[in-house]
């Protein structure tokens, strides 16, 4: 690829100092540089902090339920505090377990993951 400076034609001044490079042509009409990004992503670390929180929770209250259920946690109406902690569970389980995930993959710098999908509090 070659470089080139634009110049302003219309005015017949070339005051402008943008440079621009030949792109290649493909043949689906895409290139990678169309979807390369300059910018630097930044790290949204309460949002990570809140996925870490509640993947402990949601595995703290599955594993609680799970014990509950099979008897080694004896309580005396079990079927009160079973089912709505195995539930909670798996909704703060889910959620957190999969933005923990990204994070980590982002955090490894692995092909596809970046820190821009996770979502941030801004």
């Amino acid at each position: 690829m070659r470089r080139r400076k634009a110049d302003n034609t219309e005015n017949g001044s070339s005051s402008s100092t943008a440079e621009y490079y030949r792109v290649r042509d493909t043949q689906q009409g895409y290139t990678r540089d169309q979807f390369k990004s300059n910018r630097i992503s930044r790290v949204p670390w309460r949002a990570i902090c809140l996925a870490i929180t509640l993947f402990v929770l949601g595995s703290l209250l599955l594993l609680v339920g799970s014990l509950m259920m099979t008897g080694h946690i004896q309580t005396l109406f079990p079927q009160d505090r079973m089912w709505p902690m195995l539930v909670l569970g798996s909704l703060l389980f889910i959620p957190g377990s999969y933005h923990t995930w990204l994070a980590y993959m982002a955090w490894r710098r692995w092909p596809g993951y970046s820190f821009e999908d996770i979502p941030d509090f801004d």
